[in-house]
């Protein structure tokens, strides 16, 4: 049963069975974005997205209609230079994730945090979701 999605292309499809080998399939060729690793505990999925150098401010989140988006655009503003830039292999570009989540996620009780070049997400499971089956004995 798939719990998290990646836009069009299932994450968790499986038990994970797809994830990576399917992960690229959905990324347009050339489009700038960050990778993510996923992980599941019995309470909750834990998203890393691989980020350095951003600052937190420019990233966005958004749950809608069981879509959690995460963006990130830096607002390149024109300042004077004092000097002349010989070679720039930095960049800062903008991308856009976006994930379907179900109803076995509790959108209200998402959290992120930045640290390290890594931005972490928390997305909790609903309370019926981790009451897992438990085995009955046969006396």
């Amino acid at each position: 049963m798939s719990i998290l999605k990646q836009h069009n292309t299932n994450v968790f499809d499986e038990l994970f069975n797809v994830f990576p080998n399917n992960f690229g399939n959905s990324i347009p060729s050339g489009y700038p974005t960050a990778a993510v690793n996923i992980h599941e505990t019995t309470d909750a999925f834990h998203l890393e997205l691989n980020a350095p150098g951003r600052s937190k401010e420019d990233f966005t989140i958004q749950v809608d209609k069981g879509l959690l988006t995460i963006s990130y655009e830096k607002k390149e503003g024109s300042e004077e230079k004092s000097y002349k830039t010989i070679r720039k292999e930095f960049t800062y570009k903008s991308f856009k994730r976006s994930f379907s989540i179900d109803e076995q996620i509790n959108a209200d009780g998402i959290q992120a945090r930045y640290e390290n070049g890594v931005l972490k997400l928390l997305l909790p499971k609903k309370e019926e979701v981790k009451n897992a089956p438990k085995q009955i004995a046969i006396n």
